[in-house]
């Protein structure tokens, strides 16, 4: 596990960045004048001993733990590694019958004062949203191809997270904790190359040597085919086609590209435009020398169309469909005959459409990939020095994240309104004495200026679903709702507005707004009862036959998942409670999304999360859904299928532990250690439950109270956040927000003899006068 220690020459260092926010919007910018007192030059000619500085001061063993602790920002928010001094107050406390909840009632006070420390003045929670490796080298390749470098101390900075996270073997895996794969290797390789590491390097040699006895770059999936093509180190008749005219065809068809789960829609629409125009670099030294460094055989002389559908068996996670075999056979053929004037009016479409998502989203874009391609698109079309090309460069470093493993590029904008929404909700679980007014206020105030106020233009004629009242995942900029991000916005809300802080809070939102988010959440279910995540199903699963990515897996459908159906259910139920508008159509919904629930259970009572590692995860969210229908572990058979699964899965120190691998392969894996967040999730599951073993509930709080550290917080363990089953990433607020909600929730269940309470934790009884 990563620790909270770092040197007095990290933390000055570290003093010399400063993470600048304004509604949401993260940006860390170098302080030249803090860093011309401490040396001559400027961020553009820095002295080349702070560049050796950096190096010194960034380095990271990820050996101990791939997961950096957020340091950089922490340290900056909260400076000491103390305990803080338990008030009289507390001390004298006659609540609590043991020992135990007076431990947990002292360990609940330091978790939320050092967690309301990290607030930033907007109300939201800064925080790492890392661990993908293949984002950070795209935007290196497009920076170069697109002459827009970043500063040397960005670049020594960028050069510091990649080196960190090269695997022993000298290659680089799809993330943080995974292992080598061609994609990681070759994408680290060539981004490293661009920011002037000699291929004599130790790294490289070592890369490249991977590389090498791995088959070589020719062996690279799709999505590093293009980016190589991109950087002209690959030939684009060695890519399948990606056919502009698909865009063309009648909407009505079931495989036209507006059907696809918008991220993926998104990422194709902007590739197909850069296929269409064959964008690639000019051929200088530098070029040359990689394509003599990445592959085995002379670059003129490779086959580049055999080598199409090669892929390094170290990445294949999706097999290539026969149907999708056959379909890149024709339209290869298409390619050779296709008509100019179709092929223009494509891209003469898509540009339009990218202009569109630019637009709407104030050049964000829905996800990293896509703002990277978009990027490339618009210099490609209006140049270097447009506005809208500068648009997009501005937002670059939005995407940017610095830590103590270096400066990485984020998996989205920023988890801002997600882990808002979240923390909100678990500090208020606790007793109202240790929450700061303030802290609920302000995150409120973020919560309330983040819903989506505004529809976005040209909405249908781009494929958007409807906006009005829902929330995103990151900032209003952003401005893409999704379903469970608009109900977990819902249940925040209403659990201030029963909440004693309610006077504290001066704009309160309206209980019109409120009905705007029903109204969207009602409107995103799907037939099968279940909610996806940022538009309905448009397509069934046969869709994912034309899955061409070959590392990612559910990529092609918005499907129904387990963890936004339970959100939309929770925040339906508790609006419901309250609120009389809409009521029989909410009814049938929750009635609906719950037969979709039970549906979806495995047989060993666990659900498995698509968006969190993983059966600890999405069994939660089973659970907290069902609970709500006055389920508990003595009259319901899945609630109590569901807890002695989990129970099976308890470790014998007390927590549980499961590894990113039950993502990748479906099946429980356990970690090596037990974890606080998978812990902190399975005990929200069995209090939710009222599972009468409460000695088995002592037993994983007396793991959460021995692995809290001094100044209150947890540590950074093992990565928790997954998505496309492959693919993982960090969400650094974890650690903090669900053994701050546990411990909250055992408290209220137990102190003053309580009774279970089952799932009703909000304690309306009226609408608030707003």
């Amino acid at each position: 596990m990563q620790t909270l220690e770092t040197s007095q020459e990290q933390i000055k260092a570290e003093k010399l960045w400063q993470l600048i926010i304004i509604n949401g919007r993260q940006q860390w910018v170098f302080n030249e004048n803090e860093y011309q007192k401490l040396y001559s030059g400027s961020e553009f000619e820095p002295n080349p001993q702070f560049l050796e500085n950096i190096r010194d001061t960034f380095r990271f063993d990820k050996i101990k733990n791939p997961n950096s602790a957020d340091i950089v920002y922490r340290k900056s928010k909260h400076q000491s590694d103390n305990d803080p001094e338990i008030p009289d107050w507390l001390k004298r406390s006659s609540n609590f019958s043991s020992s135990l909840e007076k431990k947990a009632n002292s360990a609940a006070f330091k978790g939320i004062r050092y967690y309301e420390s990290l607030q930033s003045e907007d109300g939201h929670w800064p925080g790492d949203y890392g661990g993908p490796l293949f984002l950070l080298p795209a935007l290196i390749i497009v920076s170069h191809v697109t002459d827009k470098p970043f500063s040397p101390v960005k670049q020594e900075l960028m050069k510091c997270y990649m080196l960190n996270h090269q695997n022993d073997d000298g290659g680089w895996g799809l993330h943080i904790e995974g292992t080598s794969t061609m994609f990681g290797t070759v994408m680290q390789y060539c981004a490293l190359r661009i920011l002037g590491l000699d291929m004599d390097e130790d790294s490289q040699k070592k890369a490249r040597d991977w590389i090498h006895e791995n088959g070589g770059t020719t062996g690279i999936p799709s999505w590093g085919k293009f980016f190589l093509c991109v950087l002209g180190v690959y030939r684009w008749e060695g890519c399948n086609s990606l056919m502009p005219e698909m865009w063309l065809l009648p909407k009505w068809l079931p495989i036209h590209p507006w059907r696809y789960w918008c991220h993926a829609r998104m990422v194709y629409l902007a590739m197909a435009y850069c296929y269409g125009h064959r964008i690639t670099t000019s051929t200088n030294k530098f070029i040359e020398e990689l394509r003599q460094e990445l592959y085995i055989d002379d670059y003129d002389k490779i086959n580049w169309i055999k080598d199409r559908n090669e892929v390094c068996g170290k990445d294949r996670f999706h097999h290539t469909s026969g149907t999708l075999k056959w379909l890149l056979k024709a339209i290869n053929i298409y390619e050779r005959f296709a008509s100019t004037w179709l092929r223009n009016n494509a891209l003469k479409f898509i540009l339009e459409y990218v202009n569109a998502e630019d637009e709407q989203t104030k050049f964000i874009d829905i996800g990293p990939v896509n703002q990277i391609i978009n990027s490339l698109c618009i210099w490609h079309a209006y140049g270097n020095d447009s506005e809208l090309f500068k648009a997009h460069v501005d937002r670059w470093d939005d995407y940017l994240w610095l830590a103590e493993d270096g400066m990485k590029m984020s998996g989205y904008n920023g988890s801002q309104l997600w882990d808002t929404a979240f923390a909100t909700q678990a500090l208020l679980e606790n007793q109202p004495d240790l929450i700061d007014p303030e802290t609920i206020a302000k995150a409120y105030s973020y919560i309330n200026y983040s819903q989506i106020k505004d529809e976005v233009k040209d909405r249908q004629r781009f494929f958007r679903h409807q906006s009005v009242g829902g929330w995103p995942f990151s900032t209003l900029d952003h401005g893409w709702p999704i379903a469970d991000c608009t109900a977990e916005g819902i249940k925040a809300v209403l659990k201030c507005h029963g909440s004693e802080f309610i006077e504290e809070i001066d704009d309160k939102l309206s209980t019109e707004r409120l009905q705007q988010a029903i109204d969207l959440i009602i409107s995103f279910q799907n037939e099968d009862g279940g909610w996806a995540t940022y538009e309905n199903t448009r397509s069934g699963p046969f869709l994912e036959l034309l899955n061409p990515s070959e590392v990612f897996g559910k990529i092609m459908v918005d499907y129904s998942w387990v963890e936004c159906t339970s959100a939309c259910i929770t925040a339906l139920k508790e609006f419901n409670r309250i609120h009389s508008y809409r009521s029989p159509e909410i009814q049938s919904a929750i009635d609906h999304g719950m037969t979709f629930i039970r549906m979806n259970q495995n047989e060993d009572g666990s659900w498995i999360g698509s968006w969190g590692v993983c059966f600890t995860y999405g069994t939660w969210f089973g659970i907290e859904a069902l609970t709500t229908n006055d389920e508990t572990y003595t009259n319901s058979s899945s609630i109590k299928k569901a807890c002695d699964f989990l129970i099976s899965k308890q470790k014998s120190d007390g927590g549980w532990g499961e590894s990113h691998l039950s993502c990748v392969t479906g099946k429980y894996a356990n970690h090596e250690q037990s974890q606080v967040v998978n812990t902190a999730w399975a005990l929200l599951s069995l209090m939710a439950s009222n599972y009468p073993n409460k000695d088995l509930i002592d037993h994983g709080i007396k793991f959460l109270l021995k692995r809290q550290m001094k100044n209150g917080d947890w540590p950074q363990e093992g990565i928790s956040g997954v998505f496309n089953q492959n693919s993982m990433i960090t969400y650094t607020s974890y650690r903090n927000v669900f053994p701050l909600w546990a411990i909250g929730r055992y408290l209220e269940m137990y102190s003053n003899s309580l009774n279970y309470r089952g799932s009703n934790f909000f304690h309306v009884d009226e609408t608030p006068n707003i």
